[in-house]
């Protein structure tokens, strides 16, 4: 022990870069150092590694024996020495942006709530209770315990177990998949009544997040402090994976890991795919929402929260529905999305932008001419969707509506404002918040046209060239609407009197600005242009010098204070007036939450 560094390893984020330092206390006063990225790392295991050593000399000069663990066969159960073993690994990674909201939680020193962690597969759940369960002290951690609770568990037993660390003298709970309880949703208060109330720190994890939802909304109330962790933006994602690519998070944004594109898999299609016993190896498909939802809403009042869903449900349509929905959703959410004949607006907009060419040389009307029956029936099969002669029971715009309901509440989707220049009503711009997913879904249907006979005799050259072409439509498509989120996110965290600062698309008769920036404590706003492109040409900022746009611009928002064209190139001034700026160092400067 005594070769391994005191302290613990802080994190500080400077002008939108993260710093590692040692902490530790010295003759009464706190010092610290900085250490390199390597050195963090190295640091890490080595205070890992003293900490658990420390724990075990504390057992052994006391002489004391390993607490026992709580047997159960419907939940695996850890404390002492094997949870210092499981968090071991967890505690050298890097952490989310809300890790320290747990550990302000933990460290109350009177608080009757539980916290709730609670989010899709992949987005750090689990191991934000690992590093949490790291981060206590020695003192702590001895009284510290981790529970998974599997579909067998109930909420009787759960309590059981929790009674029995409690007479034991635990302090701190950690218990991961509480959703699957089946019975959790209408008895989720015995947690905040029966153990928070009476000083023990629970923190639960689920994937289930509607199901978590209902609870509060029913049983919790106010006795919850809400940690969500699906919505992961760029700047954290590139932190945590160490890929500072916008393609990469267009791509696998979204979760923590790499994209499924194993597309003719017919196993990693299976709908329970998800649930193998090893969690790391568990796909992560869009169908994880569909039975996100279902489940929640079948557990919670004994399902009376279906509404119009329930002949859906018992259907066994509502997969098909949501599914649909999540497709479409970038692009609109009507109800004709859902009863028509599947098309994908993927093709048809590339079909569009590819017959736009200025030149002839790059148009292309391939796209026109393939068989699309065969092309969509490929699509269908890939994305598991039915065609309306598939189902038994007509989707009506209620039960769109319902759908949207519960999407919103699982943070899949937001709603951003499309503002028109004529003054009429706005325009609401509904944006999945799983770029991933999206692009999942993009690359299905390349694979589609890829595999269609008639486009098989234009040649290699002309299919990859056409893939390509969909691909980029859709990533500019996917850009513009992680820019806007993410700036509307951003200026809603700012407090500047009752004048707000906003983000909105303005549209005009013709054209538009991608993004509009507003200052009213200045009364300016910036007009944006955001293009996928990595190389600059004037044409992509021709509306942002249009006079008349910027005429109605101003006069509606202020003075413009500047033209800018987001883009993945490096930032420049160009003659005309207009700022090229990074798209990447755009997003990574808007700051953690």
């Amino acid at each position: 022990m005594a070769t391994i560094p005191k302290g613990c390893i802080s994190h500080k984020r400077i002008n939108g870069k993260v710093y590692c330092y040692r902490q530790w206390t010295e003759d009464g006063k706190t010092r610290s150092e900085y250490l390199s990225q390597a050195e963090a790392e190295r640091f890490k295991k080595l205070i890992v590694r003293r900490r658990a050593l420390q724990r075990e000399l504390s057992r052994v000069a006391k002489g004391e024996e390993t607490r026992e663990v709580v047997p159960s066969s419907t939940m695996e159960i850890k404390s002492g020495e094997a949870l210092a073993n499981w968090t071991r690994e967890a505690a050298g990674w890097e952490r989310r942006d809300k890790f320290g909201n747990i550990m302000k939680y933990l460290r109350w020193k009177t608080e009757s709530r539980v916290c709730i962690i609670y989010g899709l597969r992949r987005t750090g759940k689990t191991t934000m209770l690992m590093q949490a369960a790291a981060d206590l002290t020695e003192e702590e951690f001895a009284k510290a315990f981790y529970i998974k609770a599997s579909v067998r568990t109930s909420i009787h037993e759960m309590s059981r177990v929790l009674a029995e660390f409690e007479r034991k003298g635990y302090k701190y709970a950690f218990i991961d998949e509480a959703t699957l309880m089946e019975d959790f949703i209408d008895a989720a208060a015995i947690f905040s009544d029966s153990y928070a109330a009476a000083g023990m720190k629970i923190v639960l994890s689920g994937t289930d997040s509607l199901g978590f939802w209902f609870t509060l909304d029913n049983e919790l109330y106010d006795r919850a402090y809400m940690i969500h962790t699906t919505f992961i933006p760029y700047a954290e994602h590139a932190r945590l994976l160490r890929t500072p690519d916008i393609d990469e998070y267009i791509r696998f944004g979204g979760m923590l890991q790499a994209g499924e594109l194993a597309f003719t898999d017919d196993d990693a299609r299976r709908e329970d795919a998800s649930f193998r016993t090893d969690e790391s190896t568990r796909r992560y498909i869009d169908t994880a929402i569909a039975q996100n939802i279902q489940r929640s809403l079948r557990c919670f009042q004994g399902g009376s929260r279906f509404f119009s869903l329930r002949e859906l449900y018992e259907a066994g349509e509502l997969t098909n529905a949501i599914n649909r929905i999540i497709e479409d959703m970038n692009h609109g959410f009507l109800v004709d999305v859902v009863t028509r004949r599947f098309k994908s607006h993927d093709l048809h907009s590339t079909a569009d932008l590819m017959a736009k060419k200025r030149k002839r040389t790059e148009r292309l009307d391939v796209l026109d001419t393939i068989d699309e029956a065969a092309v969509t029936e490929k699509l269908m099969d890939i994305l598991n969707l039915w065609n309306r002669e598939d189902q038994a029971v007509e989707v009506t715009e209620s039960h769109v509506k319902d759908v949207r309901d519960w999407l919103e509440k699982l943070d899949l989707v937001a709603t951003c404002s499309v503002r028109r220049s004529d003054g009429s009503e706005d325009v609401p711009r509904t944006i999945f918040t799983q770029p991933g997913m999206r692009y999942c879904q993009a690359q299905a249907l390349v694979y589609a046209i890829g595999a269609d006979s008639r486009m098989r005799k234009f040649g290699d050259r002309v299919l990859s060239r056409v893939c390509e072409t969909i691909l980029n439509d859709v990533r500019g498509r996917m850009l513009e609407d992680i820019v806007l989120y993410e700036t509307v996110r951003s200026l809603s965290r700012r407090r500047i009197g009752f004048a707000r600062p906003s983000a909105f698309k303005l549209l005009f008769a013709s054209g538009e600005f991608d993004m509009v920036v507003t200052n009213p404590q200045k009364g300016t706003c910036d007009i944006c242009e955001i293009k996928h492109a990595a190389e600059p040409c004037d044409e992509q900022f021709r509306h942002l010098i249009d006079s008349k746009k910027c005429a109605v611009a101003e006069k509606t928002f202020g003075r413009i204070a500047s033209r800018i064209v987001y883009y993945r190139g490096p930032d420049f001034n160009h003659e005309s007036g207009v700022l090229y700026r990074n798209v990447e160092k755009y997003l990574s400067g808007l700051g953690a939450e």
